[in-house]
């Protein structure tokens, strides 16, 4: 009983499989093939393919025609040649066979080539199908977050094609060798009955056994699949972060996780060669058997003279066994591979579906309403992280005024980027209203630059590729940013090179600035756009995006970005935030600093200044007033990690100081000020 339930369980799932890979198969081929949505392929596209797959499976039933034929020109052309009687007949019948042969040989290749023509135009469709869905409303971003794909780079460069020319070579396959099979058993009956029936017998339980052998083969398929690709992403991940890794002197970790993957693969191909010798030796061999029995049987009838068979039969009907047999060995070699072509189709198919999940809209779920107007403003907005798990900015309510600039301060992780992705329409849990213009307008400059695969034009252009900009004119914005040299380096705007392996950071930085001036868009948002820079470039940047009149939003730490914003938001840890002038969040930092409390602790003689006593304890530092201009010693001593005695030295000697967030501060010894200032 138990024994029963088992199978019944294996069937089911058996069956389960199947219907699940049929679903994928018309997935994916639905749309090409018998196209139902609105908005699909062209109707003379669908038209234009259903008629190269017609023609192929012309040609298929004439080249089996033909070679049916040619067995039983063959078998006249032997019984001529036995009787020795017509020589004219032979020469006659030699013609027929020599221009049956050739014809088979021209159809042969015409099948080939219409068939691979129908793969290369599936796939062409296929790949542009699935790109733009990829494309389609930032699934390529949003991927990332809302799906545990894996490697989707190499399901679309490595996994799209084999499924077209692996689908078409099994049905042409399918086609060609059931009809030959068909046929060439028709004509092993007309010759001998008994030969016939037990090629029936051999065909069905070497099919069966066939179909055992290739299940385990079909698991190692999937398992290949996706080690090569486990393998193949770490070699571009290395390749992506080859200074970092060279920075760390990491080579001999990476070099063993690559080494580890690779191992993972040849273990799987190893297990794969395994698998197909017993798969191959059963193949051969049962072609062989095959070819054997037909003399077994037909020899000593001939010999005998028995059922009155002529020697030209027994060469038709041992061409038409070892033809028989042909056919269905490369019939069962095609359902072995069909293992592999099920994973691929399985895996596109899994892609597909993610695309298309992850572009829904999610429903009974809050999401920030997002208005087009020519200004940039958030309205009572709550921000959340994508899975809306945590609040990252709670109730955010602003306007910035056209021209004028705003600085996104706060602690790291504490959603800075999180708002400009927010903006850019990449995020939108949460709740409230977002105003802004439209992205045509907006020009947005990460950290990192994002640098194109083009010339040096395209590179400044981008991504408004259709603007028409002069050399002269391209090169007077490269002298604005400070890139007057790189001509010097590559031979002129049209050159195509490797431009991050080119380009340092901060020359990447001020070439993402250089697009600004070429393109002049309405509103700008920086991430720390200008990090690898220098004070100067700097500082020259942002006075060229001021002289623009442009409204920007900046997300930066550095002090410097104050002078070139109006107004700083500050986000805090708790989701909570504060808008102020550039002056009133100055002053309340500075405030903030120095009324930082001290331990009233004893201190050694070596660290008291001349009018201290050693039993006298420090004082808290007061808040400053309005007119604070300096810090004196023991204010020195709060802001940085040197001591009090270090602090006079340097004071003495002329040095600067760099507190603990990276501000400079230079001694003024004259006695109206003595104190430090910062540079």
């Amino acid at each position: 009983m138990a024994t029963e339930v088992v199978q019944g369980q294996s069937m089911m799932n058996v069956a389960s499989t199947f219907t699940q890979f049929w679903e994928s198969v018309k997935a994916i081929a639905g749309p090409y093939w018998y196209p139902t949505k609105p908005g699909g392929r062209a109707f003379s596209d669908v038209i234009r393919a259903w008629a190269m797959l017609i023609l192929l499976i012309i040609l298929i039933i004439a080249l089996v025609s033909l070679t049916a034929f040619n067995s039983f020109v063959s078998n006249y052309l032997v019984d001529v040649i036995i009787a020795k009687e017509d020589f004219n007949k032979f020469v006659e019948t030699l013609s027929i066979f020599a221009a049956g042969l050739i014809c088979v040989t021209i159809l042969v290749g015409f099948v080939k080539f219409i068939r691979k023509r129908i793969a290369l135009d599936w796939y062409e469709w296929l790949n542009a199908w699935i790109l733009a869905k990829y494309f389609s409303n930032r699934a390529y971003y949003k991927i990332n977050f809302k799906s545990d794909l894996e490697n989707p780079d190499q399901r679309l460069s490595q996994e799209i094609e084999p499924i077209t020319s692996n689908a078409m070579s099994f049905l042409a396959t399918l086609l060609e060798k059931a009809l030959e099979m068909v046929v060439f058993l028709i004509v092993l009956w007309s010759i001998s009955q008994s030969v016939a029936l037990i090629l029936v017998v051999w065909t069905i339980v070497g099919n069966l056994i066939a179909v055992y052998l290739t299940q385990e083969l079909n698991k190692i398929n999937q398992e290949e699949l996706e080690t090569k690709a486990n393998y193949s992403y770490a070699l571009t991940h290395v390749r992506n972060h080859a200074e970092s890794i060279a920075f760390f002197q990491g080579e001999n970790q990476e070099s063993n996780i690559i080494q580890r993957r690779f191992s993972n693969l040849v273990n799987t191909v190893k297990r794969k060669i395994d698998a197909e010798r017993g798969t191959e030796i059963f193949n051969r061999g049962y072609q062989s058997a095959i070819q054997i029995f037909t003399f077994v049987v037909l020899g000593p009838l001939y010999i005998n003279n028995n059922e009155g068979i002529s020697f030209g039969q027994v060469g038709q009907a041992c061409l038409a066994a070892n033809l028989f047999a042909s056919a269905l060995g490369e019939l069962i070699a095609e359902f072995g591979k069909s293992g592999r072509f099920s994973s691929y189709v399985e895996r596109l198919s899994e892609f597909s579906n993610a695309l298309e999940e992850i572009t829904k809209e999610p429903e009974n779920v809050h999401t920030i309403k997002t208005l087009e107007e020519n200004h940039l403003a958030f309205d009572h907005v709550t921000l959340q992280t994508p899975n809306y798990e945590q609040v990252i900015v709670e109730d955010l309510s602003l306007i910035v005024q056209p021209g004028e600039g705003l600085l996104i301060v706060g602690p790291s992780g504490r959603g800075k980027s999180s708002l400009l992705r927010a903006i850019a329409g990449l995020w939108n849990a949460g709740t409230g209203r977002l105003i802004r213009p439209p992205l045509e307008e907006v020009l947005f400059l990460p950290q990192r630059p994002y640098i194109i695969l083009g010339t040096l034009r395209e590179q400044l252009l981008y991504p408004n590729q259709n603007l028409a900009k002069t050399d002269a004119e391209l090169q007077e914005i490269l002298q604005q940013v400070n890139l007057q040299n790189l001509l010097s380096r590559v031979d002129g705007f049209d050159t195509e090179v490797s431009w991050e392996n080119v380009l340092s950071l901060g020359e990447q930085q001020r070439l993402a600035f250089a697009r600004i001036l070429v393109t002049r868009p309405s509103f700008i948002i920086l991430d720390e756009a200008t990090s690898a820079l220098d004070l100067n470039n700097e500082g020259n940047l942002y006075q060229q995006l001021q002289e623009t009149k442009t409204t920007f939003i900046s997300v930066g730490h550095r002090e410097s970005l104050f002078d070139y914003h109006q107004w700083v938001l500050e986000l805090s840890a708790d989701s909570s935030w504060q808008l102020l002038t550039v002056q009133d969040y100055r002053r309340q930092k500075t405030k903030e600093i120095i009324n930082i409390p001290i331990d009233n602790t004893q201190i050694t003689i070596d660290n008291l200044s001349s009018n201290q006593s050693p039993t006298q304890p420090i004082p808290e530092i007061a808040v400053l007033t309005d007119e604070f201009e300096g810090f004196s010693h023991k204010e020195m001593e709060v802001l940085t990690n040197y001591s009090i005695g270090t602090i006079r030295s340097r004071a003495s000697l002329g040095k600067s100081i760099t507190d603990k967030d990276g501000f400079t501060y230079r001694y003024n010894k004259d006695s109206r000020v003595s104190k430090w200032l910062r540079v």
